[in-house]
């Protein structure tokens, strides 16, 4: 008996189905004749197998292995004129052999396969009958529900529904395989049922499901259209009155044109949002919209790297501040890294100096060299942390830090940001405003800068901050790491006149109304004003005096005079107040009786140290407002004076000693007079006189080293000024010489010691 192998096509008995002739072309069907058998067995796999070969004869087992046991037994019912076949299948058979012939066909050797009948003929029929009529009922939810009825109707019995439909089914080819190999009639049905049903009621869910999304779909496509509609709607009436466009409808706008990263966006909807469901008469409303306001004003975008002109840069710097190299060079370093990396980068610049020096209007130079906006943001007398973290908006009145409002005030995301007196922070119950500031200026954490106000994080990396302070001393450690320190030195006497000329007269007249040809400053004027009339590192006190001469001089312009020109011999007619007391060396010489140099927050001064023995208790009487560091260098010279004078200091306990320093109302501290101290004592004890002309500054040790001190330009800028002609500095201070102006080095005998022997022996 012929054999044809199939797979994926399920054939049950009772069955009659039509086969083109092409379909089995291998196996010779078309030759058969009407009534010829044929077993159709099921392959196991998917089929590489093309038709029998003759090399397959002499291995009949490799065919056995390739089918299922149990086959299905056909009948030839007829051929059309084409050659199309009507098979009818019969029952199902057990394969025991199947072997090739010598025309390369295959043979099957088969015996019956009797089903068990457990089901009688009225229950098969009732069982078919109700799976036909729900098959029909469930087709017509379909448009091609009258094409599925005809072929429902020409169904037969139910092995015909399975055999049509099984294409169809959600069931393995080995499921497909076990309803043929069935035995039980009753089982056999409840298969073909289940896998009926489960195809109907999955086909129920995918339609439900298809209906569903589409519903769905259908309502966001409707929204969408709503919302096109309103927002072209909305253009139209807000561009015809741009004065009546709601609060809301403006900040929509402008979230979603400013830029902002995904977090901020959230809460800046859900704030919006909070503000719709508000309304305007709602209790938060003005909390919301502040936020919003704010928000919405700061610059999100990421600036594009820019081309620095380093030329223009140094060009810039120059016309806006006069002297200054050391820090001109380093601010350009810095602007070479910048330009290379086209990132902002390197460290942060903190520039330490006296008042009135530069140190924040070089942050406007550098903003002018950069092409940035410039913003300056005070420091100094901030005890709270909210000031620069920002206050949190559960609080009634809260408001954002000053470095976020600076950042809303510049209006771009890239500024220079000038934070001044970083050295006066405060410290109360309210926090550590310096430990706040640790986050705004760490570069490692300062693109997620968190504001507690906008509660939202936000990128300072691209923000090129400077910092000013007169002192580092009052600086916490952990801030200070974080900084450069830029020291900023004072101008020298001759730096002086050529920034009030350049800069200070020029702006003066400016800023009073006075034209260059109705007041003339001359040359002799300016300098008897630096010298006579101001008292400071800086040349804020000179910008004051200038503006006061021309203040004088617009009311006499006023009143009718013409032309006016101030000489040294008519300057009191013009400026306020008599001249300023400034210390100057003494004529006379007195043994005990030594010249220091200081350095004060407004620059340098001579500091006179006067010893006088007294017929007393051998106490040591301190006057002056000396500090304790000063304190203790007293106890040092007043050692070392005893272990290199034993003779003269033997009798000490018959006099008290007294140590002043003049100005007693005047705090003086500093590590910078021990040298000082102890030469005045020297001085004292041996009775040899030291020339008030002779100046020095350096700490000592107990070993008689002289110890570096700080300061050395405004020292020596302070001795040319009170005319000392000789200043010892320590030698470990020689380097600092190079920021000392090249006329203050020519006016003064600058010796470098490094023992107290070296001081003493030139006494």
């Amino acid at each position: 008996m012929i054999a044809i192998p199939i797979h994926d096509t399920i054939l049950l008995p009772e069955v009659t189905f039509y086969f083109k002739k092409e379909t089995f072309e291998e196996y010779e069907v078309e030759a058969m004749s009407v009534g010829d058998e044929i077993a159709f067995v099921f392959l196991k796999d998917e089929p590489e197998f093309e038709g029998p070969v003759p090399e397959d004869k002499d291995k009949p087992e490799d065919l056995m292995e390739m089918i299922y046991p149990v086959g299905v037994l056909a009948r030839l019912d007829s051929v059309d004129g084409d050659g199309n076949l009507k098979i009818r299948t019969k029952g199902r058979v057990t394969i025991l052999g199947m072997t090739v012939n010598d025309d390369g066909l295959v043979d099957a050797e088969v015996v019956e396969c009797p089903d068990i009948q457990d089901l009688t003929a009225e229950e098969r029929s009732q069982r078919f009958d109700r799976l036909k009529k729900d098959y029909l009922n469930f087709v017509k939810m379909y448009q091609w529900g009258l094409w599925a009825r005809g072929l429902i109707l020409q169904w037969k019995n139910i092995y015909e529904l399975m055999c049509s439909m099984s294409p169809y089914f959600s069931i393995t080819w080995e499921e497909k395989v076990a309803i043929v190999m069935e035995d039980r009639v009753a089982e056999r049905y409840r298969l073909i049922e289940q896998a009926a049903y489960e195809f109907i009621e999955m086909a129920k869910v995918h339609n439900e499901a298809e209906s569903q999304q589409k519903m769905e779909n259908e309502n966001i496509y409707r929204e969408n259209a709503l919302k096109k509609q309103i927002e072209i709607l909305q253009n139209e009436l807000d561009e015809m009155h741009p004065e009546n466009i709601s609060d809301v409808r403006q900040f929509q706008k402008k979230i979603e044109e400013s830029g902002m990263n995904e977090t901020a966006r959230k809460e800046a909807d859900k704030v919006l949002n909070r503000m719709k469901q508000e309304g305007q008469n709602g209790h938060e409303y003005g909390m919301l919209y502040d936020y919003l306001d704010f928000v919405t004003s700061l610059s999100w975008k990421k600036p594009e790297a820019e081309e620095i002109d380093l030329t223009h840069a140094e060009e810039v710097l120059d016309a806006d501040h006069y002297g200054l190299k050391k820090v001109k060079e380093r601010i350009l370093q810095q602007l070479a890294v910048m330009s290379l990396r086209k990132e902002q980068s390197g460290s942060i610049l903190l520039f330490v100096g006296a008042p009135g020096t530069g140190k924040t209007s070089i942050g406007q130079s550098i903003a002018k060299a950069l092409g940035r906006e410039y913003v300056r943001i005070s420091l100094g007398g901030i005890r709270d942390e909210a000031e620069i973290r920002g206050h949190r908006r559960t609080y009634i009145g809260a408001m954002p830090g000053r470095i976020m409002e600076g950042m809303k005030r510049s209006g771009v995301s890239n500024p220079v940001v000038v934070l001044d007196e970083v050295d006066k922070l405060g410290k109360e119950f309210g926090g550590d405003p310096a430990s706040a500031l640790l986050e705004v200026l760490d570069p490692e954490q300062n693109f997620s800068f968190t504001d507690h106000y906008m509660n939202v994080p936000y990128d300072l990396s691209n923000v090129f901050f400077i910092c000013t302070a007169n002192q580092v001393d009052t600086i916490p450690e952990p801030l200070l790491n974080r900084m450069e320190i830029i020291e900023f030195p004072g101008y020298s006497e001759l730096e002086k006149e050529s920034i009030a000329k350049k800069h200070l007269i020029p702006k003066a007249y400016e800023t009073m109304g006075v034209k260059k040809s109705q007041l003339r400053i001359s040359d002799p004027a300016v300098r008897k004003i630096i010298a006579e009339y101001t008292m400071e590192s800086g040349v804020r006190g000179l910008k004051k005096r200038i503006e006061g001469v021309c203040r004088h001089a617009a009311v006499r312009l006023v009143k009718g005079e013409k032309k006016l020109s101030v000489t040294p011999a008519n300057l009191k007619e013009f400026v306020d107040g008599r001249g300023l007391h400034r210390d100057k060396v003494e004529k006379k010489t007195v043994p005990g009786i030594v010249t220091g140099l200081a350095w004060t927050s407004a620059g340098g001064e001579i500091l006179y140290i006067e010893t006088k023995k007294v017929a007393g208790s051998g106490q040591v009487i301190i006057t002056g407002q000396l500090g304790d560091v000063m304190k203790e260098s007293v106890s040092i010279a007043l050692s070392l004076v005893k272990e290199r004078l034993p003779e003269e200091t033997e009798d000490l306990a018959k006099y008290d000693l007294h140590i002043h320093v003049p100005e007693g109302a005047v705090p003086k501290d500093g590590p910078s007079a021990g040298i000082t101290i102890t030469t005045a004592l020297y001085s004292l004890f041996t009775g040899k006189k030291v020339a008030p002309t002779l100046a020095m500054t350096g700490e000592v040790s107990l070993r008689g080293n002289v110890m570096p001190i700080g300061g050395l330009p405004e020292k020596l800028m302070a001795a040319v000024r009170a005319g000392v002609k000789t200043v010892y500095i320590p030698k470990q201070n020689v380097e600092d010489l190079e920021d000392v102006p090249e006329e203050v080095k020519k006016a003064l005998t600058i010796t470098p010691v490094e023992t107290v022997e070296d001081v003493l022996r030139s006494v």
